[in-house]
């Protein structure tokens, strides 16, 4: 198969990785890619949401199957132009992507169809949303952008003051853009949280292995959201029990919701679950691989990815046997000093050469922000440059992994936290 991929951060780096190790991919393009998905894809300079040109690209190179994880290519209709093309794509549809795309039609959706998730109120007037937070929100709660905001969205206020602030941010500040034309305003869960990607062909769904993701800037857990700090699998606290209570009221539910609703889901379907004292519950969904969570779940899995891609497209879901390693793997993100508020680029990497060859050693380094320079140097080029991820027998052997190979690679203004996959020491 030849095979285009849409995108250039760490994901779609991991997705790569994948895809080639398919005795069925006889060649992989990525539209744009990155310094890493370089080394083993033909990078093509189109952006993610140039439609017409990926689907130009596609038809002159005979491409069988067009790869795309990325939210807002997705949301907005990415996979609908394609097949309007006459190409075969895996990616969710324009009408189903909205559940990520809109989180008040995910909350509604859940209340709708009795799935369990955090009480909430939605609201377009500023106003109105402050009265609500004076009159009968309880602190903390929780503050949400509705639409896409790379992760970013979401702002847990302790008190009236904060959270009078916050609906300032999102709806008259906007700093989030147009994703914060409508605000959820949210009861807050406590408990902790676990990530659970699922394929799912419309009918369907299959759920891959566990992570848990680290999103705050900080050790501790303090400072600023991110787009994820790094990340384990799979997660010892989502036990046999949470998982039959989330198979029994989430999973085949959200699938079977989306169709009742006239809108099949076809791709991947991230749940983020809260495991709280009342069973778990939906914090959110998402449209694609998480990231991350795919740098260490795609390394795990055996089953031949494009086999799967296949399976999701034609509805066959139920027809593949998917199946992870019985070991855990686990991922530190190397920042810029200063993500995700400000940051510089154009750092040169040194030492990535050290990586090479040794994914049979369950050593990767995935490219997030990086780029080549003029003389072929690889540099920083974004907030989350490198996500270094390694592979043990169990998460304390795979932590220790991860971080002596995050020391391997070294560049200025270099930053990680120390303390990803510290909440297995509790166990």
């Amino acid at each position: 198969m030849k095979v285009l991929l849409i995108g250039g951060g760490g994901r779609e780096h991991a997705i790569a990785e994948a895809i080639v190790r398919s005795p069925r991919c006889e060649k992989l393009y990525c539209a744009p890619g990155n310094a890493g998905i370089a080394q083993i894809a033909e990078c093509v300079p189109i952006g993610v949401m140039e439609f017409d040109r990926q689907a130009a690209f596609a038809k002159e190179h005979g491409i069988d199957l067009v790869v795309c994880s990325q939210d807002d290519p997705l949301c907005a209709g990415l996979v609908d132009t394609l097949e309007a093309a006459g190409l075969r794509v895996f990616g969710t549809r324009k009408n189903a992507a909205i559940i990520e795309g809109s989180k008040a039609f995910s909350k509604n959706l859940m209340k709708k169809y009795g799935i369990p998730t955090a009480a909430y109120e939605t609201f377009t007037d500023p106003a109105a949303a402050i009265s609500y937070l004076r009159t009968k929100a309880k602190f903390p709660t929780v503050l949400k952008a509705d639409g896409l905001a790379l992760g970013k969205g979401v702002l847990i206020c302790q008190n009236l003051e904060e959270a009078e602030a916050g609906v300032r941010t999102i709806m008259e500040d906007h700093k989030f853009g147009a994703a914060g034309n409508e605000m959820i305003i949210e009861e807050f869960m406590t408990g902790r949280e676990v990530s659970v990607l699922a394929f799912v062909d419309g009918k369907h769904i299959q759920l891959m292995t566990t992570a848990q993701d680290h999103k705050r800037a900080g050790d501790g857990d303090t400072g600023l959201n991110t787009g994820g700090m790094g990340t384990f699998s799979p997660s010892p606290f989502y036990t046999e029990e949470i998982d039959r209570q989330a198979r029994e009221r989430i999973y085949q539910k959200t699938v079977d919701a989306m169709a009742a609703e006239g809108r099949p889901f076809k791709g991947v379907l991230y749940f983020g679950l809260m495991m709280t004292q009342d069973g778990p519950k939906v914090v959110e969904y998402n449209t694609r691989f998480g990231d991350p969570e795919t740098q260490v779940i795609l390394p795990r899995m055996k089953t031949d990815i494009l086999d799967v891609f296949d399976a999701v497209i034609d509805g066959t879901l139920d027809r593949i046997h998917l199946e992870f390693e019985d070991n855990a793997a686990v991922c530190v993100v190397l920042a810029s000093q200063g993500y995700p508020v400000k940051y510089e680029k154009g750092k040169v990497i040194t030492g990535l050469e050290k990586f090479r060859g040794r994914e049979k050693d369950g050593y990767y380094c995935f490219h997030a922000g990086t780029k080549f320079d003029g003389n072929g140097n690889v540099i920083t080029n974004g907030g989350r440059v490198l996500g270094v991820t390694a592979k043990g027998r169990t998460l304390k052997e795979a932590r220790a992994n991860a971080y002596e190979a995050a020391g391997w690679v070294n560049f200025e203004n270099k930053y990680m936290r120390s303390d990803i996959g510290r909440a297995i020491d509790d166990i």
